[in-house]
Order: structure tokens, then C-alpha cells, then sequence
């Protein structure tokens, strides 16, 4: 088993009960346990890990290693976990603002859990475009399930991989133009455009714009994709309403502020202002919906 180190606080059993919750997780959470299993990069064959809580991090049991070597999986998974993050210093942002102090009171060790990869995060925005967040996750696991492959070690279906994508005629549910624009998100990933590292290397502004010409991506979507599937602990995601209201209510501003008052607010959170997004999001999901949050 290999292990990954925590710099800063992290918490798995508070990373698996996030996931499970999440609409669009692909993952099985039982307390301080967390099963993940997905196509990885660069050759795309099925990954299965099955974490555990460990006194130096968090511990990877790899069920299955797709081709790439322990090693690159455990890579890989570091990455999805923000274990590759240096969270050192963001406990002492709760020392700098009572609000995000409370944040963390409430949800010790959460740091966001990204999607397995860019890929995954792009078809998750297509997927759930204009339906609800309970129709696209129930067609989204229809999919892993009858689309993806199943490692006989693991009970989690892993989401079909791109080729498979880049093949899609159609799937019941889905409708017209969604399987055209998969099967293009589908190419775009066997041509390495949504590659993690590649993304991260090109920088916010340009992976964005990149991610915006392929087809179903709109400034919103590519923005999850960026903050979510890429993984960038200081982005802000100031399009999103949701967290608009969030620190709305958190700070106690007025109905109107918006992103340029979110955008003020937030300089006091840097480098962890995705973190801190994650946790007034979380908190807010908590509030209104039994604890789901997204």
C-alpha cells in the first residue's frame, strides 16, 4: 500500500461523505473509506483504489492500475484528493477571518475532491446541462454502469472511457445534441486536450479559452471544469450563484451584492480561495438539503 502524505489539515472520511454526496461522484464512501475507480490517462485503462484514513495521510490499496503503475495512480489520486496542494498555511486563514475560522470548525480536513479527470468534468457539464442535479446523476450512473467498466475487486463502475465516448451513437435519456457533443469531448480527450497536467501548465486564461471551443463548454461549464476537473486551490468561481448567495449570507452583505463584492471578499482567502468556496458551499448544501453538497 502506497501512502500520501497530508500537508495541512485533511480529513478522508470528511473527503468520502462530500463525494457521496456529490451528484456527480464516482466513488462509494463508508466513513473513513473511500472507493474511486475511472479511465485515467494517458492510455485510459480502468483505475480502482480503495483508500484508507492513515496516521501520515491517507492510505492507496490499488485494485487495479490500468497499465500505468502504482506509482502514476497514486499520483493521480493525490492530485484528485488536493493531497498535491501544500495546505499548511490555510488553517491560518481562520486566524485572518472569523467566518472562514467558523468554516472550518464545522468541516475539519474537507478539501475539495476533484473530478477523476478533466475529461470526467467536461461530460459531467454536458450531461447535467438544463436538468435537474438528480436526473443527470441518475444518467450519469446508467452510463459508468452500462458503458463503463467494472473492476471485479471494486463495487464502483468506472465511467466509460473516451473512446467509448467518441463512439456514442446515442444512450436512452440523453438527448439530441448531447451525444455529439460527448463524442467530441470523447476525441478531444484521446487527443490529450483535457490532460490534467497539460492544463495546468497552460495556466487559467488559456485553459479556459481552450476549454470554451469545444462544443457544450460555455464560460460557466469551463469554469467547473477549470476549478473542479483541473484543480487550482486559488481559483474563484465567480460565475456561480450558488456561492454568490453563500457569501451573501455568510458576511451578511446585502441582496445585491455580486461578483466584484465576491471578488473583495475573497482577497482575504488567498492562495485557498477554491477551499474556502468548497467549505460556504458545503455549508449551505448542509443547510438546505440534508447535507448534499455540490
Amino acid at each position: 500500500m502506497i501512502v500520501l502524505p497530508a500537508s495541512g489539515p485533511f480529513s478522508l472520511a470528511a473527503a468520502a461523505a462530500f463525494w457521496s454526496g456529490f451528484p456527480a461522484g464516482s466513488g462509494d464512501g463508508r466513513g473513513a473509506v473511500l472507493e474511486l475507480a475511472f479511465p485515467a490517462p494517458p492510455g485510459w485503462g480502468t483505475v480502482a483504489v480503495r483508500l484508507v484514513e492513515d496516521a501520515a495521510g491517507v492510505g492507496v490499496d490499488v485494485l487495479e492500475d490500468g497499465g500505468l503503475g502504482e506509482g502514476e495512480v497514486a499520483r493521480q489520486v493525490a492530485q484528485v484528493l488536493c493531497l498535491d496542494v501544500d495546505g499548511s498555511g490555510f488553517g491560518a486563514l481562520g486566524e485572518r477571518d472569523p467566518v472562514v475560522a467558523d468554516l472550518q470548525r464545522g468541516a475539519p480536513g474537507l478539501r475539495p475532491v476533484l473530478f477523476a479527470t478533466p475529461y470526467e468534468a467536461a461530460a459531467w457539464t454536458v450531461i447535467g446541462n438544463r436538468v435537474r442535479q438528480a436526473q443527470a446523476s441518475a444518467l450519469r450512473r446508467r452510463m459508468a454502469e452500462q458503458l463503463g467498466v467494472r473492476v471485479t475487486a471494486s463495487s464502483v463502475p468506472a465511467f466509460p472511457p473516451p473512446a467509448v465516448l467518441a463512439g456514442l451513437d446515442g444512450f436512452p435519456g440523453l438527448p439530441d445534441p448531447k451525444p455529439e457533443r460527448l463524442r467530441a469531448l470523447g476525441r478531444a480527450a484521446l487527443d490529450g486536450v483535457l490532460d490534467r497536467d497539460r492544463l495546468r501548465a497552460l495556466g487559467r486564461e488559456e485553459a479556459v479559452a481552450e476549454l470554451l471551443r469545444l462544443p457544450g463548454i460555455g464560460p460557466f461549464s469551463a469554469e467547473l471544469v477549470w476549478v473542479r476537473g483541473v484543480g487550482d486551490p486559488d481559483a474563484l468561481p465567480t460565475s456561480e450563484p450558488r456561492l454568490q448567495a453563500a457569501v451573501r449570507a455568510a458576511y451578511g452583505l446585502g441582496e445585491g451584492a455580486g461578483p466584484d463584492e465576491l471578488q473583495r471578499v475573497a482577497e482575504s482567502w488567498r492562495p485557498y480561495r477554491s477551499w474556502v468556496a468548497l467549505l460556504l458551499r458545503a455549508r449551505a448544501g448542509a443547510q438546505t438539503s440534508g447535507g448534499r453538497a455540490s
